[in-house]
């Protein structure tokens, strides 16, 4: 839940640390607070000691991968809001990803705003937030 006031953290995963940098700066722009994650399995680490509200995934990582981190989360009583993104996303892993839920699945290149658009509207459906004006 965000109160009132609160400012939304949103997990950015991927392997690409630049590509990561470059999300968390246009998100933080649009208001909310950011962690970082290089793979699957510090995304995992950093949900279960920091909150966090939405999680974006690449697919394609080193050790666990973005579709394993959904099929933890997705099993979660608090699931949170996940985006799934990808360079290489085909129709199984779209299928997959749609099975479990998620919020929104997304092939890279990514524009920034779109990305932001898609983060704020995660967050405005699932806990009511709203950007600052």
């Amino acid at each position: 839940m965000v109160d009132a006031g609160m400012i939304p953290t949103v997990l950015v995963t991927d392997d690409d640390a630049d590509f990561r940098g470059v999300v968390c700066e246009a998100l933080v722009r649009g208001g909310v607070q950011t962690q970082q994650a290089a793979d699957g399995d510090e995304a995992l680490r950093v949900i279960e000691k920091t909150a966090i509200h939405m999680v974006l995934l690449d697919v394609h990582m080193p050790r666990v991968t973005g579709l394993d981190v959904m099929r933890i989360l997705s099993q979660r009583p608090d699931a949170m809001p996940y985006v799934l993104m990808s360079a290489l996303m085909d129709e199984a892993i779209e299928r997959e990803a749609a099975r479990m839920r998620a919020y929104k699945i997304l092939r890279k290149p990514v524009r920034l705003g779109k990305l932001r658009e898609i983060v704020c509207g995660g967050l405005a459906e699932a806990y009511g937030w709203r950007p600052p004006e």
